[in-house]
């Protein structure tokens, strides 16, 4: 069997004692971000399984954007990342 050699953990425990792995991340083409992918790419990058400037460039997202995601994660979970939370979650 081949591995990809990758920098970094190949796997993460986190605090739920679930596995986290790079094969869980979303695919480098997504488009499509719902609260989930969100929350999957935030742990990651919190629980150092990915870099913060690897999911950037992967992605093709802005540092706003993740500071965002990861804000509304700390300060709401999951739920904070919906796109129909906006209103509910997001006060000026």
């Amino acid at each position: 069997m081949y591995l990809k050699k990758v920098d970094g953990p190949r796997s993460v425990s986190l605090p739920d004692g679930t596995i986290l792995t790079r094969a869980d991340l979303p695919p480098q083409k997504t488009r499509r971000w719902v609260a989930s992918r969100k929350a999957i790419i935030v742990q990651a990058v919190a629980f150092g399984l990915i870099t913060r400037s690897e999911v950037l460039e992967r992605y093709d997202l802005s540092d706003e954007e993740l500071d965002i995601w990861t804000q509304a994660v700390q300060k709401h979970g999951i739920a904070g990342l919906k796109v129909t939370a906006i209103q509910k979650y997001r006060q000026p």
